[in-house]
């Protein structure tokens, strides 16, 4: 079967085969997206799709401005507290400092027993724990005083239990004192003792030692 090439390659098919279809055909196709292309020009370039443009912009500038000046607001407000609370903090540090070298100077003047200057110096500290200690130390010097006083035992307890028989004046407060050391060296961490607590304790102790002309 002879063919001729003419016949082959013969561009002139019928057009609703897919090979002779428009929608295959590039100048159709070009055509077509010039169309879309110039639709979509003229839709953006129309003055209401502008508008909203505009409007939906100006929306957001507003919304990005509000963030903006309220994060201004809240950083003003954040520095004025950070500011006030150092304030604070610097003016209680200074006061501290001024009760510490008042108790101490007191303390030097009041006795010139080293040991119970230390218990002061102990009692005004900022640690907690050195309330405790203060106690500690001052229950050891009300030891030693009675001992001195000629009250024989080994431990406080027992020299406290013959000082009542004794007649003892200020047995009360020394027992009272010397069961908040016991509890202080028992329950360690977990007896909790207020500054306020520490104070009064001490005061007691003070009113023994004078009392004997100790300190």
């Amino acid at each position: 079967m002879d063919i001729q090439s003419p016949q082959l390659f013969n561009t002139n098919l019928p057009p609703d085969t897919v090979l002779g279809s428009k929608y295959l055909n590039p100048g159709y196709l070009f055509d077509k997206e010039v169309g879309i292309l110039q639709n979509l020009w003229n839709l953006i370039t129309d003055e209401n799709t502008i508008s909203t443009y505009k409007t939906i912009l100006f929306i957001f500038a507003m919304f990005f401005i509000t963030i903006i000046f309220y994060s201004f607001i809240r950083m003003l407000e954040i520095r004025r507290k950070e500011k006030k609370h150092l304030q604070h903090e610097i003016e209680e540090y200074a006061h501290h400092q001024t009760e510490q070298e008042q108790k101490k100077a007191e303390g030097e003047i009041i006795s010139k027993n080293e040991r119970w200057r230390q218990v002061l110096h102990l009692l005004f500290s900022t640690n907690p724990n050195d309330w405790k200690l203060s106690i500690v130390e001052a229950d050891a010097m009300l030891e030693i005083l009675l001992g001195e006083l000629g009250f024989i035992g080994e431990n406080l307890g027992e020299k406290l239990k013959l000082a009542g028989e004794k007649g003892f004046r200020p047995l009360n407060r020394a027992w009272e004192v010397h069961t908040i050391r016991n509890r202080i060296a028992h329950e360690g961490s977990i007896f909790e003792l207020s500054h306020h607590e520490a104070k009064r304790v001490i005061a007691l102790y003070e009113q023994i030692f004078r009392e004997f002309g100790y300190i």
